[in-house]
C-alpha cells in the first residue's frame, strides 16, 4: 500500500500546472527576460559548427549577420553565433527548444542589443 500512495503523489506531481518563465516577475515588477547567447569558454570551432547547424537545419533567422547587415559587425564567430543562438531560441522556444547548442550557449537576462543590432526577445 505505501507503494501504491508514492505512485499517486507521483502521478498528481506529474500533473500539476508547470509556470512559463515568460510569466515570472522579477523583484523589481518587471517581466523576467532571457536571451540565448555564445558561451565566452566555447572554442571558436564548436560556435561555428553550432551556427552552422541554427542558420541551416535549425531554422534560426541569420539575415542580419550577412555583411552589409546591422548585425554583420563585429565579424567574429562569438558574435555571429549569439544572434543566430537567439534567434534561434526566441523563434522555437515556445516548442520546447533550449539554449544548448552542445554547450556552447547560454541564457543571459542583459540584453546583448548593441548599436543598430537588436537581438529579438519573444515573450
Amino acid at each position: 500500500m505505501p507503494v501504491l500512495g508514492l505512485v499517486l503523489a507521483l502521478l498528481l506531481l506529474g500533473s500539476a500546472p508547470k509556470k512559463s518563465v515568460q510569466n515570472v516577475t522579477r523583484t523589481d515588477g518587471k517581466e523576467f527576460v532571457e536571451w540565448c547567447i555564445a558561451d565566452e569558454q566555447a572554442s571558436s570551432e564548436e560556435l561555428q559548427m553550432a551556427l552552422d547547424w541554427a542558420c541551416g537545419k535549425g531554422g534560426a533567422d541569420c539575415a542580419e549577420i550577412q555583411p552589409h547587415r546591422p548585425c554583420f559587425l563585429p565579424n567574429m564567430v562569438k558574435d555571429h553565433a549569439s544572434f543566430a543562438f537567439n534567434s534561434y531560441y526566441q523563434k522555437f522556444k515556445h516548442k520546447g527548444a533550449t539554449c544548448y547548442f552542445n554547450s556552447a550557449a547560454m541564457i543571459t537576462d542583459l540584453d546583448p542589443s548593441h548599436g543598430s543590432c537588436k537581438f529579438p526577445y519573444l515573450p
